[in-house]
């Protein structure tokens, strides 16, 4: 009898080590599969962010259009345009400096005025037509009366 007690201790150990063994070797071979696929968006590209677009300054040349122009010869000017329907105007007339607002006419994306205040009491006033981006062309009169036709651009 102690035999058959002693065979089955030693049959009972071998049979759990067997299972032991063969747990861990059915495990070994196993991995884990994500039910649902892991998304791998590949390589993240950021783009910088839009930057305002920046003022566009042009030159504007006014020619004498009477003689009372004809006196102060062919004239500089500069207009810078903030891309947002305004913008700047500036010129120098006979040691006179003029400064002042460049605005497109409410009606119309190509039509403006520009007027310019000078620092001796005098005044200048443009209208003016942008015939494309970059390119226009217009009238001043200057306070005094003197008439200009003014070119944009070029």
């Amino acid at each position: 009898m102690k035999f058959l007690s002693t065979f089955s201790t030693h049959m009972a150990r071998r049979v759990a080590l067997a299972g032991i063994v063969a747990g861990t070797a059915s495990l070994a071979g196993c991995y884990v599969v994500p039910v649902q696929p892991v998304n791998n968006p590949g390589t993240i590209v950021y783009a910088p962010a839009p930057q305002p677009a920046a003022p566009v300054t042009f030159a504007a040349r006014l020619y004498p259009a009477n003689d009372l122009a004809a006196s102060y010869g062919m004239v500089s000017a500069v207009v810078t345009n903030d891309l947002h329907g305004r913008g700047t105007f500036s010129t120098a007339i006979n040691g006179e400096n003029f400064t002042g607002e460049a605005t497109r006419v409410a009606s119309s994306a190509r039509e403006g005025v520009a007027n310019g205040a000078g620092n001796r009491g005098s005044y200048i006033n443009c209208r003016y037509q942008m015939n494309s981006a970059t390119l226009g062309s217009g009238q001043c009169k200057l306070s005094n009366g003197a008439l200009f036709t003014m070119h944009v651009g070029g």
